[in-house]
This record gives C-alpha cells, structure tokens and sequence, in this order.
C-alpha cells in the first residue's frame, strides 16, 4: 500500500474498499451537489500570510470546547450510518477520538447504540439528536444519553425535511443492504468489509430498532423514519430539550445570522455554522462563506463552531483565524474507517493535527489561541 499523506490518499482507499451505496453514501451531497462542492472549495480562495524569523519553539494547539479540554480544537462530527463504512464504526472512531483527545459525536441514526459506544469507551462522548414527533422515545433517547454520560447533546434543527440526495436514491440505500444482484455483485469486490460484517452483530440503527414504538426490526424502521420527522418543530421545542437535557447543548445547521440569534436565546451553550455538508438545501452558501457574519453578530454570546468542508489542518486554521471556537469533521474520519478501520480515523487526526501545526508556525504563531483574521491576507475571506 502507497504512504499515506493526505485526506485525499484515505478518501482513494476507502472509495476501493467500501461498497459504493455507503461510500456514496457519505461523499455526496443534495441535488446538483453545488453546496457541497462549495463547501470546501471555499476554503481554497482563502490564503495565509507567510511570516518568518519569528521563535516557533513549544507549540500548542490544545483548547476548549464547551468547557471541555482538547488537544486540537476538531471534533468527530455526528454521521449516520458510520458503521455501514466499517463493521463497528462508530466504536473505533469513538476510541480513536478518545485516545486523540478530541470529542466523539455519536448520530442518531448511528448503526452502533448510545450503550454500544458507552460500554466501548472510557471518557464521555457527545450525542447528537435528531427531533422526532414521536415525544416519548425522544424523552428516552435523552435519558440514555444521560445514562452513558455524554459530555454534551448536539441538536440538528436541519433536517425537518430530507433533501434529495439522487445517488442515494440511485443506489436504493438501506441498512443492512438489500441483497440485489448488482449490491451482491459490488460487495464481491470488497472482502475486508464483508468480512467485518460477518463478525459483527450491529448491522441496523441502533439507537431505534428495539427502542422506538413498532419498530422492531429493519423492515418496520423505514417507514416510522418518513413518518417521524417533524415539521412543527420550532424554537420553544429548542427550549424544551434545552431543560429536559439540563447539560451542555449545541445547536447545529445555523446558517442565518437571525438563526444565530435565535440559538443564543434559546439558551444554548454552542452554535454550528453548518450545511448539513451540502446534503440539504442545494444552492445555500458553503459553511466557511457564512461563518464571519455569525461569529459578528453573536461570537461574544455563544461559542460558534462550523463544519463543511474541512479536508486539512489549514482548513481547521482558517475556520479558526475567521472566529470558530472548534471545528467538525465528518467525511475525513470516515475515509479513514473505510480505508483502514480504526487506525485509519486515527491517521486522519494525525494529518489534520499535523497540517494545523506547521500552517501556524508558517504564519508566524506558536499558540493556537493567538490565532485571529490577522494571519489571512485582507481580501481573499
């Protein structure tokens, strides 16, 4: 196998090893994908300001996020179906993340349960909810989290409607896959994950099947899922959470200035700046176009984070250098499961930590936390 040195390098190899509907599942976006494509495009029209002659000795990239210690502001962004990319995904990245120092954020629609990664971990991870209208089973999620001690709630206000994601559809994606001739075909050419499916029991969503009424296996939870998304959903629900949660809460898909607002009403302790990574709404402006006006309007209220995007350390600089407090990645740790399990979301951090290092230090810094719009040359963000 060739050196690995970049995101990109773990992005060919998962595309080789992972069966295309999950594969395409995680590197797609909505539509005419043109968000998505912004979304990281973006990042490229920012540029550095290169400094020299100054001491770089004793760098350090450690901060905080929502209170919490870490060794670089990134976190694993909250991806559904993460264990569909390697059997027991979300395990390993919660691991690898451990070990890093960096957070975990454990999805909803996660193949591996809340209780999976909490009897699999040492330190506490976040959890991401989606809201449903079904109150009760929300109400159980939250005490579940409670009960693994996620360190933190992140709630997704954009996902009241699902976009229409045409690979998705094309590749008829399910969980487990529908054994058709063309799935069976594509996942002949990929003995090591078959492999890791046949040794694994988690194959379903986790957090749902057994858990959410009349959904007792894979059959039933396609249809509770299309019925379940709620279209009332509204700010006082926001507050609701906010107390039945009674812990550290995040807002994630905030977009809008007036949004932002909004959220530090809400009581909220963090924001993210966030897209859905292109997945929603085709057409919105990329992540890193809308952070700025946010971090003006409200960055003195509400920690601000933002995702979308990032496929490098120098990505994590500039979204910081313009006033994000953390960052997420979520397709980057997913290449490196697909690619290489475990070790694989642990080679991803290295390269990001790596790259985030050495840009600083080329911009004349050796303190993350003295980073600000000062190391972006004027005009190009």
């Amino acid at each position: 196998m060739s050196i690995i040195t970049c995101i990109e390098d773990l992005r060919v190899l998962a595309q080789k090893r992972v069966p295309r509907m999950f594969y395409d599942y995680a590197d797609s976006g909505s539509w005419t994908e043109s968000t998505y494509r912004a979304n990281n495009s973006d990042f490229t029209n920012i540029k550095f300001r290169q400094r020299v002659a100054v001491n770089l000795e004793n760098r350090s990239l450690a901060s905080t996020m929502v209170g919490q210690h870490v060794s670089m502001p990134v976190a694993l962004a909250p991806t559904g179906l993460t264990g569909m990319q390697h059997a027991d995904g979300e395990i390993l990245a919660a691991q690898a993340a451990e070990r890093f120092g960096v957070p975990f954020t454990l999805s909803t629609m996660s193949i591996c349960s809340i209780e999976d990664v909490a009897a699999n971990t040492s330190k506490p991870f976040w959890f991401q909810l989606y809201v449903m209208k079904d109150r009760e089973f929300i109400n159980r999620l939250i005490d579940r989290a409670k009960a693994a001690n996620c360190g933190a709630l992140v709630l997704t206000l954009d996902l009241q409607v699902l976009g229409q994601r045409h690979k998705d559809l094309r590749n008829g994606l399910s969980a487990p896959p529908k054994l058709t001739i063309p799935n069976m075909l594509n996942m002949a050419t990929k003995p090591r994950w078959v492999a890791g499916m046949l040794g694994t029991k988690r194959r379903g969503f986790g957090n749902i099947v057994g858990h959410a009424t009349s959904v007792s296996d894979m059959s039933s939870l396609s249809a509770w899922t299309q019925q379940q998304f709620d279209l009332s959903l509204s700010w006082a629900d926001v507050e609701w959470i906010k107390q039945r949660w009674g812990g550290k809460l995040i807002i994630k898909g905030i977009m809008d200035p007036e949004d932002a607002r909004l959220a530090v009403e809400s009581g909220a302790d963090a924001l993210i700046v966030s897209n859905h990574g292109g997945r929603q709404l085709d057409g919105a402006q990329s992540s890193i176009a809308a952070l700025p006006a946010i971090v003006d309007a409200v960055g003195s209220q509400i920690e601000v984070h933002m995702d979308g995007g990032i496929r490098s350390g120098q990505d994590v600089l500039k979204a910081v250098a313009l006033g994000a407090k953390g960052v997420y990645i979520g397709r980057p740790f997913l290449y490196g499961l697909g690619a290489l399990g475990g070790p694989g979301v642990t080679r991803c951090l290295d390269i990001i930590r790596n790259e985030l290092d050495l840009t600083m230090a080329f911009c004349g810094l050796r303190d993350l936390q003295h980073v600000d719009k000062k190391i972006l040359l004027p005009g190009t963000f």
